[in-house]
């Protein structure tokens, strides 16, 4: 079964995001849990924690459902010592509002470079604040999102991810969540058969499929290879509905949470049905 939804509003309040994410027929949701543009954010109110939870409960949500998303100021690879500290305090704090929240994931941009350091130290560096953190926390997965190669940001390969998780201590609290434009845009094409089984079959040879946790569903508005990151609402970019019709009748995304982050929620639940739609019967 395909888990589609959505990235959902929080505002006033996570306890909302599971009723927005209900309103528009969503079956899986991501939120975040704080301001994603700020190093400090105050703390979930218990009272509102527990209204989260019941209200997930109430609209059919069990966490395996839910993909929190982290701050976009965090950079775990930072060669910077300051700014490596409050990524990982950040990050921390992120993980901790998950395990008040009873969520099970969070997902998040692995890191940049900024051309100060090699990538591959880089790469090291994110898996050593990944351990960090999991050392001192239970119960979360930490879901690494592939990225477009846009500047300095890694994780752009699979080769890449493999090697962050090749460092991680803990390989059953680390997965992967594949954003669809973020692929195609770092040089994945999918758009034919031909190419949609050849980067999943390098997908299941280089990273494993038992690390894909969650998808992000978005179109791109920018080519294949272009390292550009512009999402566009589905069927309206590079990537077409055949490859849409293909992924929604692929076994291998079942029982993830598939989430959209189209740029226009206006267009969400009528992009949610078609997704439906293309599953056959």
């Amino acid at each position: 079964m395909k888990l589609v939804g959505a990235h959902v509003s929080v505002e006033q309040g996570v306890s909302n995001a599971p009723l927005n994410a209900h309103d528009i027929g969503a079956l899986s949701f991501a939120l975040f849990t704080r301001n994603p543009s700020r190093w400090v954010s105050k703390p979930i109110p218990e009272a509102e924690a527990e209204r989260f939870k019941v209200n997930c409960a109430e609209c059919g949500y069990s966490p395996s459902v839910i993909l929190p998303h982290d701050s976009y100021l965090i950079n775990l690879g930072s060669p910077d010592k300051e700014k490596l500290a409050k990524s990982r305090t950040a990050f921390l704090d992120e993980m901790r509002r998950c395990e008040q929240l009873g969520l099970t994931m969070l997902n998040f941009h692995p890191g940049s470079h900024l051309k100060e350091i090699d990538p591959d130290a880089c790469l090291d560096l994110i898996a050593d604040s990944i351990n960090s953190v999991l050392d001192v926390t239970t119960g979360v997965k930490a879901v690494i999102e592939n990225t477009a190669g846009q500047g300095s940001n890694l994780g752009y390969t699979f080769a890449q991810i493999a090697r962050i998780i090749d460092g991680v201590e803990d390989k059953s609290r680390v997965g992967v969540c594949i954003d669809t434009c973020h692929a195609y845009t770092a040089g994945y094409d999918m758009t034919t058969p031909e190419a949609y089984e050849a980067t999943w079959k390098e997908f299941g040879d280089v990273i494993g499929f038992q690390y894909l946790s969650a998808m992000h569903l978005n179109d791109t508005a920018k080519k294949l290879g272009s390292h550009i990151d512009r999402h566009a609402p589905i069927g309206t970019g590079e990537l077409g509905i055949p490859f849409w019709r293909m992924l929604m009748n692929d076994p291998r995304m079942d029982g993830i949470p598939l989430i959209l982050e189209t740029p226009d929620e206006a267009l969400w639940a009528d992009e949610l049905k078609l997704l439906k739609d293309l599953q056959e019967a």
